[in-house]
């Protein structure tokens, strides 16, 4: 029995809590984050078309070169920033995995850390694993803008790392060009490293630009930007994403991650290889899903919840103060055991779990799915 847990507050996470009580409660599952329809054929032949030609064996450490050059290709075309395929680039095990490898690559006992709150929740105890501190800034409705004299305020000389995320989950906030050059001059200033979480990169919505941090060529030169292939081809259940950061420092992102899982599936990779050699394959997706974010919102828009429309993810939030001063946590639980409708109550992400009455549901469902969920959503 271990006697001094190294992570004594875990706890199973709040995804895991609410898709076991709709299952227990025949619910609709609105809460945790993956599509209910099918990925791409063309995509599912490519992996399994790898398989069959005998692409069963271990992949490069750094993962397939072809797929290492297609992910440079598409940071190139979208951010005009280019990564060096054989030193810069790392295919991982989905992005949580990127994410803990490059807190475990930097992080030491009394380092501190600025997280953005709501945050998601992989980030606190990989930084705690390794002896780190974690600072939070809450974000607050109704816009869950970055308050950057509060940020210039936090940084202390233990800072040593800021991660961000956008778009946002939960909020649907997007990172700003100014948001990001003030960013880029705290990190310079202070000489601070980042995790810039994008795995909703390509859901953005109402003609707004992604601001990666690849775009800012300081800020991408102390960087490590992951990213997600499932959230992007609507397969988290592969769990495929990457890591890319100057040579420098994925150096010591592959030292860890050659010890961790070496390396990721390799038919998956070359399928997905072979996918991305046509770039509309994500390029198309703002359109997709800003189509099923206003199919939703328009079926609810005289429910008593009051929304403020999500500018990317594939989340939504629904602020019920209207309809009753109960915490959001039992609020979600009443809504799955009574109503049959799942959400995420978003105070397990905020600073002192901070209640702000606002529930996130996931619009990545097929249109039957979501009339069901408007229909319920209009009957509270």
């Amino acid at each position: 029995m271990i006697e001094n847990s190294k992570l004594p507050n875990v706890q199973t996470t709040i995804f895991t809590v609410m898709s076991k009580m709709a299952s227990d409660h025949g619910a609709l599952n609105l809460s945790q984050g993956f599509p209910n329809f099918d990925s791409d054929p063309e995509l599912i032949e490519a992996v399994s078309k790898a398989m069959k030609n005998g692409y069963n064996q271990y992949a490069p450490m750094q993962g397939d070169l072809a797929l290492r050059e297609r992910i440079s290709e598409k940071l190139q075309l979208l951010y005009g920033k280019t990564y060096d395929v054989g030193s810069e680039i790392t295919v991982t095990a989905g992005a949580t995995q990127a994410i803990f490898t490059a807190i475990a690559a930097t992080i030491h006992a009394g380092d501190e850390v600025i997280v953005f709150a709501p945050a998601y929740d992989c980030y606190e105890p990989a930084v705690a694993l390794f002896g780190g501190v974690t600072k939070p800034i809450q974000l607050r409705p109704p816009s869950y803008r970055p308050d950057w004299e509060e940020v210039a305020h936090t940084i202390t000389p233990k800072t040593k790392l800021i991660i961000i995320n956008s778009p946002h989950n939960p909020s649907g906030m997007l990172f700003s060009e100014e948001d990001m050059l003030i960013l880029q001059n705290l990190a310079e200033k202070h000489d601070l490293m980042l995790i810039s979480d994008e795995v909703y990169e390509h859901i953005i919505f109402d003609g707004e630009m992604h601001q990666s941090a690849a775009r800012f060529e300081a800020l991408a030169q102390r960087t490590f930007i992951t990213a997600s292939f499932g959230k992007t081809f609507h397969n988290t259940g592969w769990k495929m994403g990457y890591c890319v950061a100057p040579k420098a420092l994925m150096k010591e992102f592959q030292k860890v991650h050659q010890y961790n899982v070496f390396c990721v599936n390799t038919p998956i990779q070359k399928g997905l290889a072979s996918y991305m050699e046509d770039p509309q394959h994500y390029l198309s997706l703002p359109k997709f899903y800003e189509a099923k974010r206003d199919f939703f919102l328009n079926l609810i828009k005289d429910s008593r919840f009051h929304i403020t429309p999500s500018k990317g993810t594939y989340f939504q939030l629904l602020d019920y103060s209207n309809i009753t001063s109960e915490t959001d946590t039992l609020f979600a639980e009443k809504l799955t055991k009574e109503y049959k409708l799942a959400t995420i109550p978003t105070s397990v992400f905020n600073k002192n779990k901070e209640n702000f009455h606002q529930l996130r549901i996931c619009f990545a469902k097929t249109e039957d799915t979501l009339k069901q969920a408007a229909d319920i959503i209009n009957s509270i």
